[in-house]
């Protein structure tokens, strides 16, 4: 728990446990912004209520009675996703294993920065005062935002932030033009080739990818990532959900297409890694951005 200091000339309160990041970071402008090693915040949108939760912050707080993130300071060490996910559970009891990240918007001011961790909702929860920094936690529904007395920075950020809650990138991985661009002897072995490469896409789905690789705002994306493939590397195991797993039961290049096509198109920004020709043009006649396996590889080193 990050506890924030009272602002001067107002009520004081009783201190909890304090971390080292607990602190005020103090511009030459004289501008204070609060945490040593940055701040972070979680947006949790719930797509079935097309809402977000906000945090109605008690008076006592640096610009009280708004409306804003439940967020923190980060302890030092301590990841932005970490930060996030720790302040917003406790703070309103948002279980990290209901919350899916999807994307990252960071606000760096060189002295400071507040990153923004936007997560889907994919275990539905009822959130819980569970320490003194909030009047209230509310579901908003996302066109009734800006109806509530925002705190600045929150409101500043808001419409950057909207834009980007209905954006869903997806990259779908031609995995057998991927495996045949590495000389590592898949030849040999085109599963276990194919089982290495899964490894890496993994990785990748944690780290994530940055926004300009996707031509999307925000700072960094999580997307669903859709691994197909086919022939002697259908007999891969799954992965856990990190990667999605097709097995063409045919050609690989139609279950793309396929996949491509019954994408849900409301917000679903979709990229295909393939070099191969016919591929391309088929994808992009389905609405997908195309790019050639040196894109993904350059990614995964």
């Amino acid at each position: 728990m990050s506890i924030e200091p009272p602002v001067p000339g107002e009520p004081r309160r009783p201190f909890g446990p304090r971390d080292s990041g607990d602190a005020w970071v103090v511009a030459d402008s004289g501008e204070r912004y609060w945490g040593r090693f940055g701040a972070a915040g979680l947006l949790a949108y719930d797509t079935a209520l097309d809402s977000v939760l906000l945090q109605h912050r008690v008076s006592w707080s640096h610009f009280g009675g708004t409306w804003a993130l439940p967020g923190g300071a980060r302890h030092e060490g301590e990841s932005a996703m970490d930060a996030a996910l720790r302040e917003a559970l406790e703070e309103a009891g948002v279980p990290g294993s209901a919350i899916r990240p999807r994307a990252t918007s960071v606000l760096d001011l060189d002295i400071w920065s507040y990153t923004t961790v936007i997560g889907d909702v994919v275990v539905p929860f009822a959130p819980v005062i569970s320490d003194p920094e909030s009047h209230a936690l509310e579901w908003v529904r996302v066109d009734e935002v800006v109806d509530h007395p925002l705190h600045p920075s929150f409101e500043e950020a808001w419409s950057s932030l909207r834009s980007a809650l209905h954006l869903r990138p997806v990259v779908v991985v031609d995995m057998a033009n991927v495996v045949g661009s590495v000389p590592d002897g898949w030849w040999k072995d085109r599963a276990g080739a194919t089982d290495r490469l899964l490894d890496r896409l993994e990785a990748l789905a944690v780290e994530g990818l940055e926004a300009s690789a996707l031509e999307l705002p925000a700072t960094r994306w999580f997307p669903r990532i859709i691994a197909v493939v086919e022939g002697a590397a259908r007999g891969v195991d799954d992965r856990d959900g990190l990667v999605e797993l097709v097995r063409a039961e045919a050609s690989g290049d139609d279950a793309i297409v396929e996949a491509v096509t019954g994408l849900d198109a409301g917000g679903a920004a979709v990229t295909v890694v393939t070099s191969d020709a016919e591929l391309t043009r088929r994808s992009e006649r389905v609405g997908a951005t195309v790019h050639g396996v040196r894109w993904v590889l350059d990614r995964l080193a």
